[in-house]
């Protein structure tokens, strides 16, 4: 069965693909008037796309979508500064108290990364990295140099790089060690970009990203500079067949669906609006998001929510008060 048509499949189990008018009367034709989003970098890619192609549907609509960490998506939305605020790790009950209503839209992962040039990188790929491995270079410092990695009297120094700024990809990563994005230790650096040059820059750091801005969107394999730093999931201390899920975003994708690769770090991505959505053409966006705009989701690489979820997702958001 190729990619399309396991995704008709999906979206008619859904039930949702039917058209009708938007929120409010408002028949789609004549829909109109502005969206704004911000936050999660894990999310931006993927809300560019659909805002370009709800646009074309929608051609008296304008969206404007910015990136800035989720902790900037959640408190612009909860200001009123935005329609939209995008969330990449769970929302707390103190922020649902404050008026954030969370729909989940799609899913991906953080995943470790390394310098392509690393002098070990060929050991770290035959082996993995535990998870205790990874709390031992982020949490505790027991971990400082590659030897300390690898098993072995090497003294080369492990160079640890983090998130600067609040954000779903941090959080998530902490979540994995047990932690919180403030137990993070290393280099803080802002955005997902930012986290990817830094490594980039240097032979010897690890860091973390969001899938797609560790995977060239299109070669579909690790960003020219970057290396996946594989996650021994068993703990045996060697990366076997079946954990091997890095050559590519497709096969990495794969392997968050079917859930080999763990949770967290993978993880579903959130729209957080101020209350429950009433402007027409927000209810109407996500409406679409959550049917149509689903068939978008594995090209641009990203994991489509299970149909149970997203048809929750779409009465919540779009059934009346």
């Amino acid at each position: 069965m190729n990619r399309r048509t396991a995704f008709g499949l999906f979206i008619l189990a859904t039930g949702a693909l039917i058209a009708g008018p938007a929120a409010g009367g408002v028949p789609p034709a004549d829909l109109s008037g502005n969206l704004s989003l911000s936050g999660a970098w894990a999310l931006y890619p993927m809300a560019v796309k659909w805002a370009e192609e709800f646009q074309k549907a929608y051609p008296k609509v304008r969206i404007d979508v910015q990136a800035g960490g989720a902790g900037k998506g959640l408190a612009d939305a909860l200001a009123g500064m935005v329609d939209i605020g995008m969330v990449s790790r769970d929302i707390h009950a103190a922020e649902v108290e404050k008026g954030a209503f969370p729909i989940a839209v799609t899913k991906d992962a953080v995943i470790p990364t390394l310098n392509a040039k690393n002098p070990f990188l060929k050991d770290i790929v035959k082996k993995g990295v535990k998870r205790d491995a990874f709390v031992g270079i982020w949490i505790t410092g027991a971990v400082k140099t590659y030897g300390d990695l690898l098993g072995t009297s090497d003294k080369t120094p492990i160079r640890v790089f983090t998130r600067s700024d609040a954000c779903g990809a941090a959080e998530t990563w902490a979540a994995y060690l047990g932690k919180r994005q403030e137990d993070l230790t290393g280099v803080a650096v802002y955005g997902d970009p930012g986290l990817a040059d830094a490594v980039r820059r240097d032979p010897l750091a690890v860091g973390f990203n969001n899938v797609n801005f560790a995977y060239d969107a299109k070669t579909l394999g690790p960003i020219e500079g970057l290396a996946i730093c594989p996650l021994d999931i068993d703990g045996n201390g060697v990366l076997d067949p079946a954990e091997s899920v890095y050559a590519t975003r497709d096969d990495l994708t794969k392997a968050i669906a079917t859930n080999v690769y763990p949770s967290p770090p993978a993880r579903d991505l959130y729209f957080v609006t101020k209350g429950k959505p009433a402007k027409p053409v927000l209810v109407e966006f996500i409406r679409w998001v959550l049917t149509e705009g689903q068939r978008y989701v594995p090209e641009t690489g990203y994991i489509n929510l299970s149909a149970e979820k997203l048809k929750d997702g779409l009465a919540r958001a779009t059934e009346a008060k």
